[in-house]
């Protein structure tokens, strides 16, 4: 199953490598990343690959929402299938 994850907020040392290790813990791979500076706003979108990881999908989100407020940016993660939807013209 894949999905789409979003980071967003002030750019700082180390959102890349906590965001990255938190995924490893839980058997999440990446597929696919893009991450940008846009005048000190952190912006990076992430498909990743939760088939090995063994935890419910919205348990997953939880936790990301809880990392990116201890980071000081907002985490967001969809399933592929509804990101896809929401941006179809």
């Amino acid at each position: 199953m894949n999905a789409i994850i979003t980071v967003v907020g002030g750019d700082k040392v180390g959102i890349i490598a906590k965001v990255s290790a938190f995924l490893a813990d839980r058997d999440i791979n990446i597929e696919d990343i893009s991450q940008t500076v846009l005048s000190r706003n952190f912006v990076m979108m992430m498909m990743v690959n939760l088939s090995l990881c063994s935890k419910p999908l919205e348990e997953v989100k939880g936790e990301l929402a809880a990392l990116g407020e201890t980071l000081g940016v907002s985490i967001s993660l969809m399933h592929e299938k509804v990101f896809s939807a929401m941006h179809r013209i």
